[in-house]
């Protein structure tokens, strides 16, 4: 069975995402934190733009989590993934402190009608859950959560 994300994404690379030139989504932390090790392959990923709407999901191909970062190895990473990741060089700076991560390979990325949902917290990946799912598990589309546009 799967489990269902909802990822919070700044708008340049959901926009990378959907053009397909990122293919990986990538998180780091300082301390373990919300997706870390329960994101699994043929996971459903609802993707969010930052401040705005769902608006494409997506299907976990493939999944990596990393722990005890150090900065040398949060660099290796850089050079082998971030042809895929399509981060700049100031997102690899403000990470070299995390002693976590996840690497998350996306296939099936398809847009979606935009759904705002009420989500009113900064987190940037929620699992989804019966009892938090911002209406997205009801109907597939957020309906019972929806606000104007």
């Amino acid at each position: 069975m799967a489990n269902y994300h909802l990822v919070i994404l700044k708008k340049p690379y959901l926009d990378a995402i959907l053009e397909g030139r990122k293919k990986i989504e990538s998180r780091f932390t300082r301390t373990r934190h919300h997706g870390f090790g329960r994101v699994l392959p043929n996971d459903k990923l609802f993707l969010k733009v930052s401040s705005g709407t769902v608006c494409a999901i997506a299907t976990a191909a493939a999944v990596k989590n990393f722990e005890n970062l150090t900065p040398e190895r949060i660099t290796q990473l850089k050079q082998q993934y971030n042809q895929d990741i399509c981060a700049d060089d100031g997102y690899w700076s403000s990470k070299m402190n995390c002693g976590f991560g996840f690497l998350v390979w996306l296939q099936g990325v398809r847009p979606i009608e935009p759904v705002r949902i009420c989500k009113r917290d900064w987190r940037a990946w929620v699992v989804l859950s019966e009892k938090e799912d911002f209406g997205l598990l009801k109907t597939g589309t957020g309906k019972e959560c929806r606000q104007p546009d």
